[in-house]
């Protein structure tokens, strides 16, 4: 799901859109499973030996049904977790609930896994309790029903799951399906920010900048910024680089601003792309060099991000330069290939092709 974009809102005085809204330059939305269980794991079970052999000969892990999950084992986790979970071991329920949620080793089944979330999330367990909250907020294996998610997430919120204090403070921003309440909002998405969550450290840093739900500081805004940059959020890193360039909250350094947009441009992003030629275009914090800056403007366009102001900054470049820049852009993040290497492809191309002739001869 899209995060809701806070700054540009909250600013503005706008109303705030439903939290499955886009926006086009900073997307931000409810997190989904941000620190529930690993699921990278291999989907295909490997060939093993008994279940308890393996959890207690190999794993060596207290929890056997979670070694097992952890080491990709899928069958074998579910084959231990299901005795525990029909004494309403919440762990263990919630387990089985991953396991039918992502398809690890059974048919994905996201409505018995809503069920095996349901007697979790009643059990106590905080991540059942928010992961079924999601499925409420998306209508996935049960009814659509976002009051309900509210409760799931005030639920796991109430025991300090960073995700869903989140999660419940955007809905408290919304103030539809929980009660409309920036000094709520404010709360919670400090205390998931102190948490070290990106997505929270960010967005708390927006309110503080706005001043809304919280004294304004923005001194503090755009350190929590930078945090939630220094983690690798896109948005944030344009932000923070951003205030680096202003010197809003923060004092005024445009090499370092720079860097921070060359970054996010690295990532893909086309608003930092766009920035990041502008800068290069006038030689601010980096070194003037127009065929990089019409190459950062030719990803970002291919984006569909077009800026009149960086076509004035570039309209003196060289018919050649352009040219080099467009080919830069067409093979990035790769370079071009050089001539030695259209060469060595157009010989290995006319071998196998002379090979192929030769076989032919022999049979005829």
């Amino acid at each position: 799901m899209k995060r809701l974009l806070l700054m540009g809102l909250l600013l503005a005085g706008a109303a705030v859109p439903a939290l499955a809204a886009a926006t086009s330059s900073a997307p931000q939305s409810v997190i989904d499973n941000s620190v529930g269980l690993d699921s990278m794991m291999p989907s295909e079970e490997p060939k093993s030996p008994d279940a308890m052999s393996i959890s207690k000969d190999v794993f060596n892990h207290e929890d056997d049904a979670y070694g097992a999950y952890q080491r990709g084992y899928y069958l074998t986790a579910l084959s231990l977790a299901l005795p525990r979970a029909e004494k309403a071991d919440p762990a263990a329920q919630t387990l089985i609930a991953e396991i039918y949620a992502k398809g690890l080793g059974v048919a994905e089944n996201v409505a018995t896994a809503s069920s095996w979330y349901s007697l979790a999330a009643k059990n106590g367990d905080v991540l059942a309790a928010f992961e079924l909250g999601m499925l409420y907020l998306n209508g996935d294996g049960v009814p659509k029903n976002p009051k309900r998610a509210a409760e799931l997430f005030q639920q796991a919120s109430d025991k300090g799951y960073p995700p869903a204090q989140y999660n419940l403070a955007l809905l408290h921003i919304q103030g539809q399906d929980a009660s409309p309440s920036l000094n709520d909002a404010g709360k919670l998405m400090k205390s998931a920010a102190d948490s070290g969550l990106a997505e929270a450290q960010y967005d708390y840093g927006t309110l503080l900048i706005a001043g809304a739900g919280v004294p304004p500081n923005v001194t503090e805004g755009a350190r929590q910024i930078g945090l939630a940059a220094a983690q690798g959020l896109v948005e944030a890193e344009i932000d923070y680089a951003t205030m680096l360039y202003l010197g809003q909250g923060v004092t005024r350094d445009v090499k370092t601003a720079a860097a921070w947009y060359l970054r996010a441009a690295n990532a893909g992003n086309p608003v930092a792309q766009n920035r990041y030629a502008k800068l290069l275009a006038v030689g601010e914090g980096v070194d003037l060099d127009l065929k990089q800056a019409a190459m950062w403007r030719a990803l970002a366009r291919r984006q569909g991000l077009n800026d009149p102001q960086t076509d004035k900054l570039l309209v003196s470049i060289s018919q050649a330069d352009l040219n080099a820049a467009e080919e830069l852009a067409r093979f990035w993040p790769s370079k071009p290939p050089t001539a030695a290497d259209v060469q060595k492809a157009t010989d290995a191309a006319k071998l196998v092709l002379s090979t192929k002739l030769a076989g032919d001869g022999k049979g005829l």
